[in-house]
C-alpha cells in the first residue's frame, strides 16, 4: 500500500500572496468602525473621540493574543491560526453592530484577539520560505496588507454606510471575513505541513516571547521604536476621517477618500522602503529616515486648511501615510533576522507586545489631547514627539552598535 505524497512545500511568493490577503482582511475589519466613526458616534450618542478607546480595546486584545501567536502557529499551523483570527474578527464585527456600548466593547476585544496572531503566523511562513537577502522587501510587501485593508475601509465603508447603514456595513464586512476563512481551507495541507500538534500550550508560552525580546539588545531597541512608531500610525489611521470631517468640514466620502490616499501611500511606501533597506540605506538608516518624515508629515497634517486644493491635502496625508504606515515591513524583517533559527514567529509575537502597547497608549492619549485642547490639529502636531524620540533612540543604538563592533574581542 503506497503512502500519500507529502504536501508540496509552499513557494515564497505563494506564501506572500496568502499572508498579504489575510492581513488586508483583518486590517479592514479593525478599521471598519473608525472609517465611519462620526456616524456611529451620532447613532450611539457618544463623542467621536471615543474611537480612540475602541481602537485601544482592539489592540489591548491583540497585544495579549500576539503573545501566544507563535506557540499557536507551531501547534496548529499558520493557516489554521489565520482562519481562527478571521472568525474572531467576524464575530467581533457582528457584536459591534448591536447598538449597545458594552456589545461594541466586547466586539472590539474579539476583533483584537483575531488580529493579534495574524502577524506571527505570516512571519512564520515567510521566514521559512524567503531568502535572507530578500527579507526586507518580502516582509514589506506582506505588510502592505495592513494599509491595503485601511485603504479598502476608507474607500468602501463610508459609501456602504450610506447604502446599508452603519450596522449593515459591519455585518457585510463580517460576512467577508467568514468567507475568507472558508476559502483558506484548501491551502492548509501545504502551508501547515510543519505544524507540531504536540506543542504544549503552557502559561509559560506567554512569557517566552517577552524574555526573548528583553534578553537581546537589538530586539529591545526595535521593540521600543515600534512602541513609538505605532502610536503615530494608529492615531493617523483612526482619527484621519474624524479630523477631516469635523475640523476641515469634509464630507464622510471625501474624508474617506483622503484616508484611502494615505493608506495607498502606505502600501507603496512599505514596498519602496523594503527595497531601500535591502539595496541602499540598510534597515536602521531607513527607519531613521522614516522617523524624520513622520515628524514632517504630522506637522503638515496639523496645518491643513479647508480652502487648500484637494491634491495638496492628498499630497500631505500621503507623506504622513508613506512614513507612519510604511515602516512595519522593514521593522518585521529586521526582527526575523535577529530571531534565533525557527523562532521568527515567537520573536515577532514578543516585539508585537510593545507595538500594540504603543497603540493601546497612543490612541487614547491622542483622543484625550484632542478632547482636552478642543483641537485635532494640536493632537496631530503632537505626533511629531514620539517620532522624534524614536529617531533619537535609533541614533543612540547605531552609535552603541559601532562601539560594540570596534571593541576588542576577548
Amino acid at each position: 500500500m503506497s503512502t500519500p505524497a507529502a504536501p508540496t512545500p509552499p513557494s515564497a511568493w505563494w506564501s506572500l500572496t496568502v499572508t498579504t490577503a489575510i492581513q488586508a482582511m483583518v486590517s479592514m475589519a479593525l478599521l471598519t468602525l473608525p472609517a465611519m466613526a462620526p456616524a456611529v458616534a451620532r447613532a450611539l450618542a457618544v463623542p467621536s473621540t471615543l474611537v480612540g478607546a475602541y481602537v485601544a480595546l482592539c489592540y489591548f486584545a491583540a497585544m495579549l493574543s500576539s503573545l501566544v501567536g507563535g506557540t499557536l502557529v507551531r501547534r496548529l499551523g499558520a493557516i489554521r491560526v489565520s482562519q481562527l483570527g478571521l472568525g474572531l474578527c467576524a464575530v467581533g464585527l457582528a457584536l459591534c453592530a448591536l447598538p449597545w456600548l458594552p456589545a461594541v466593547a466586547l466586539g472590539a476585544l474579539c476583533i483584537g484577539a483575531g488580529y493579534g496572531p495574524i502577524t506571527p503566523a505570516s512571519s512564520h511562513l515567510l521566514a521559512l520560505t524567503t531568502p535572507a537577502h530578500r527579507m526586507s522587501l518580502v516582509f514589506s510587501i506582506k505588510q502592505t496588507g495592513v494599509p491595503a485593508g485601511g485603504m479598502l475601509a476608507g474607500a468602501l465603508v463610508p459609501g456602504l454606510s450610506l447604502w446599508l447603514g452603519w450596522q449593515g456595513t459591519l455585518l457585510a464586512v463580517a460576512g467577508v471575513c467568514a468567507l475568507c476563512a472558508a476559502l483558506a481551507q484548501p491551502l492548509r495541507a501545504a502551508l501547515d505541513a510543519d505544524r507540531q500538534p504536540a506543542q504544549p500550550l503552557a502559561l509559560q508560552a506567554l512569557f517566552k516571547p517577552i524574555g526573548m525580546v528583553l534578553g537581546q539588545p537589538s530586539l529591545r531597541a526595535l521593540a521600543a521604536c515600534s512602541f513609538l512608531f505605532s502610536a503615530v500610525q494608529v492615531s493617523t489611521t483612526a482619527y484621519m476621517v474624524t479630523y477631516l470631517n469635523e475640523s476641515l468640514g469634509m464630507t464622510l466620502l471625501a474624508a474617506g477618500a483622503a484616508l484611502s490616499v494615505s493608506q495607498l501611500a502606505g502600501v507603496v511606501g512599505r514596498i519602496a522602503w523594503g527595497a531601500v533597506a535591502d539595496r541602499g540605506l540598510g534597515p536602521r538608516n531607513t527607519l531613521m529616515l522614516l522617523a524624520t518624515l513622520m515628524m514632517a508629515g504630522s506637522v503638515l497634517t496639523a496645518l491643513l486648511q479647508p480652502q487648500w486644493p484637494t491634491l495638496l491635502i492628498w499630497a500631505i496625508v500621503a507623506l504622513l501615510g508613506a512614513s507612519a504606515i510604511g515602516w512595519n515591513g522593514v521593522y518585521l524583517a529586521t526582527v526575523a533576522r535577529q530571531a534565533p533559527p525557527g523562532q521568527a514567529g515567537v520573536a515577532t509575537g514578543g516585539t508585537l507586545l510593545f507595538t500594540f502597547m504603543g497603540v493601546v497608549c497612543g490612541s487614547p492619549a491622542f483622543g484625550a489631547l484632542a478632547g482636552a485642547s478642543g483641537s485635532y490639529r494640536i493632537a496631530f502636531a503632537a505626533l511629531a514627539l514620539p517620532a522624534a524620540l524614536a529617531l533619537g533612540l535609533l541614533v543612540w543604538r547605531a552609535a552603541q552598535a559601532r562601539r560594540e563592533a570596534a571593541a576588542p574581542k576577548p
